[in-house]
């Protein structure tokens, strides 16, 4: 009899898990037969393991850095080429106190009086101007068109026109004048606005460079033909554009016997330059 019951019980076991090789056997069997797979795991920890160490060797090696770096004297500058003056000491303002004196320190040449910077007349010259001029007052007498040329200027910012003009001999005529704009593109600009100098009815010409002068901030035009009219002196003219920062340079130039003495134009134009 006991044989009799153990046998069933064998029997119920084996139709709880069913036989290999049938269908629904096949991928219960799979799944329960692939093992953890070992070597992944530990290829996780190790790359954790790395990371974790260059990130404090990171750490470290800053950390010993700043504590080196701190424990050192600090190393001196090197010696300023040039030297240094002096500040103006305070004072106590006073009846005579300006705005200019109270900010001498932040001031520049160029925030003064622009007059100030144009050339002497030379001597013996008879001076026919000498002062400040609005915008639409130089359009008005520059341009062919006094609108359109306000406008310009205008758009590039200028700030202060400038003008001294004198004759010499009753034979040589010359305008100096300076813009000053309120950076250095508005000044850029209008000197490279006297492209049209080059055409036919202007001077005809390229021009050239000024002696002395570095190539991209100056140049000079002397008109190839001389105006010539019944009953009146030749006419022969040329110009200067040069710039230094946010001030234009122009130099215009007519002398009325048909020649231009070009070494008393560049002599003239150096002392200009050297102004500013």
């Amino acid at each position: 009899m006991e044989h009799e019951q153990t046998i069933p019980e064998q029997r119920k076991e084996g139709e709880s898990s069913p036989e290999p090789g049938t269908p629904d056997a096949a991928p219960t069997a799979v799944a329960d037969a692939t093992p953890p797979t070992p070597g992944r795991r530990r290829g996780r920890r190790t790359l954790l393991l790395i990371a974790a160490a260059v990130a404090l060797g990171t750490l470290t090696g800053t950390a010993t850095g700043y504590a080196i770096q701190y424990d050192r004297q600090p190393t001196p500058l090197a010696p300023l080429a040039q030297v240094i003056g002096e500040a103006p000491k305070p004072v106590a303002p006073n009846d005579s106190t300006t705005l200019r004196s109270i900010n001498a320190n932040r001031w520049v040449k160029t925030d003064d009086d622009l007059t100030k910077l144009l050339m002497d007349a030379p001597a013996g010259a008879k001076l026919d101007m000498s002062g400040g001029e609005s915008p639409d007052e130089f359009a008005a007498e520059y341009y062919e068109h006094p609108n359109r040329g306000l406008g310009y200027q205008i758009g590039q910012d200028v700030r202060r026109i400038t003008t001294r003009a004198w004759s010499e001999k009753d034979q040589e005529f010359f305008v100096v004048r300076l813009l000053q704009y309120r950076d250095r593109s508005g000044a850029d600009g209008y000197q490279n606005d006297h492209y049209y100098l080059g055409e036919e009815g202007y001077a005809g010409n390229g021009g050239k460079n000024v002696p002395g002068i570095p190539a991209p901030f100056a140049h000079m035009w002397i008109y190839s033909k001389s105006k010539e009219k019944p009953g009146y002196l030749p006419i022969r003219s040329a110009r200067v554009v040069a710039r230094r920062g946010d001030i234009v340079m122009e130099i215009e130039y007519v002398n009325n016997r048909g020649t231009v003495d070009e070494g008393h134009l560049v002599e003239v134009t150096k002392r200009q330059w050297e102004r500013l």
